[in-house]
């Protein structure tokens, strides 16, 4: 171990912290993302033309907004969104910072998985809750978010995977986190082998994103 990895060995003591930061804003701004692009991929349901509460208006807007954070590649959006970053975590450097970069990145494209699993659901069983005297919000409640549940858990999934690509991207202003380390040791002191190591770390965590992800799906569908 010594001989092939001889950096690893010497900031040992680093890993733990730098795997903790990864897991706390994966598993953070996941949650906040999961929600914010939830809400917003039923309301581009429900608003959309033939939608069970049409709103063009709304609609539109809301889908040029998404279109919008959707295109801007994250490493972009990063310095784009400091000043709204500075003000609800009072800085743009550190772990808390990273999570609104984050949040806005990660919520419109789980906003689109969750928009494309709804629209996957039988028309026919909309128009029979309809025809049921069923109000939109109880449609909403019992319709457009339990009759896909796999669908949305594979949205989900796919998501929290981009999503850790993301946080290692945040390693740049300072957040912490694996990619942190793989810039400052990896990168400007060309150490080889924390950068084989924190790319197993990823590899690791991707993995148990994606089993977890099927466990769910096969629990959702029995």
């Amino acid at each position: 171990m010594a001989a092939y990895f001889p950096n690893v060995i010497m900031y040992a003591d680093e890993f733990p912290q730098a795997i903790w930061d990864t897991i706390y804003m994966l598993v953070i701004s996941g949650i906040l993302s999961t929600i914010l692009g939830l809400l917003i991929g039923v309301i581009l349901v429900v608003t959309r033309r033939g939608g069970i509460m049409e709103n063009r208006v709304v609609f539109w807007i809301l889908d040029k907004i998404v279109n919008l954070f959707r295109s801007i590649p994250f490493i972009i959006l990063v310095p784009t969104v400091a000043v709204l970053t500075r003000w609800i975590a009072g800085s743009t450097i550190g772990r808390e910072a990273a999570l609104v970069p984050l949040v806005i990145g990660t919520a419109p494209f789980i906003a689109r998985q969750m928009e494309t699993a709804i629209l996957e659901i039988d028309p026919g069983i909309l128009e029979a809750s309809q025809a049921m005297g069923l109000s939109p919000w109880e449609i909403i409640g019992k319709v457009l978010l339990r009759e896909n549940v796999p669908g949305m858990i594979r949205g989900i999934t796919i998501s929290m995977i981009a999503l850790v690509g993301q946080i290692a991207i945040v390693g740049t202003i300072g957040a912490g986190g694996l990619g942190d380390m793989a810039i400052r040791y990896g990168l400007y002191r060309s150490m080889g082998d924390i950068t084989f190591v924190i790319i197993v770390l990823i590899l690791v965590i991707i993995s148990i994103i994606q089993l977890l992800g099927d466990f769910l799906v096969t629990k959702a569908t029995h």
